[in-house]
């Protein structure tokens, strides 16, 4: 059964973390965590909440999300913290939210990559002589970089996507989708995920 650890750091984007792990994990055939280097994370509105997984775990899972926070910047900058995170986009799925793109960029990660991230963590990755795009979702291989809070259900759906199908990330998004507007609001979503990762998913009209 895929993995997926969404990596959650002190002072992280409720959004971020919780609308990826309850989309994922609505998903037969997918197990979505919380993951961190501390058993509990408060976050940029005082939410605290239990991280089950630690950065160990993250790196043996099929899929890591880095999410976005108010402390991300600094974690980003901290030696000790990027040497304890092993990612590896050979065979892991790897995404970032927002912010999270600054720690896959000081990992080596985005290495001349074009980049997704949110207006206030842009100029951060251009002075690390990244391209950012202003687009929803870029996929390139196995790494995938998003912008803006909302758009961790594109990121999800992209995710489960390439872990279990379209049939079964249909019958997940069934759940979440708002009624009344289900089928409009699905095919936006698996057409934006899919135009995003053409060479892995094809490409249907953008939505």
């Amino acid at each position: 059964m895929p993995a997926v650890a969404i990596l959650t750091l002190p002072g992280f984007n409720e959004l971020d973390s919780f609308l990826a792990l309850h989309l994922l994990n609505r998903a037969d055939g997918v197990t979505a965590f919380l993951a961190g280097p501390s058993p509990q994370a408060v976050s940029l509105n005082g939410v605290a909440t239990g991280i089950s997984g630690t950065l160990a775990d993250a790196a043996r899972a099929d899929a890591v999300l880095v999410g976005s926070g108010r402390q991300t910047r600094e974690f980003a900058a901290d030696p000790a913290f990027l040497g304890s995170l092993t990612l590896d986009p050979m065979r892991q799925l790897v995404a970032s939210q927002c912010s999270g793109a600054l720690i896959l960029a000081k990992l080596g990660i985005l290495t001349g990559l074009p980049v997704c991230t949110d207006n206030k963590t842009r100029p951060w990755i251009e002075a690390l002589e990244l391209k950012v795009v202003q687009e929803t979702l870029l996929v390139t291989g196995n790494v995938a970089t998003a912008g803006g809070c909302l758009s961790a259900q594109y990121l999800a759906t992209w995710l489960m996507l390439r872990l279990v199908g379209e049939a079964e990330t249909r019958r997940a998004l069934d759940y979440v989708v708002p009624v009344g507007e289900a089928a409009e609001y699905t095919e936006t979503l698996i057409s934006r995920a899919r135009a995003a990762d053409p060479a892995s998913l094809g490409v249907t009209a953008a939505a």
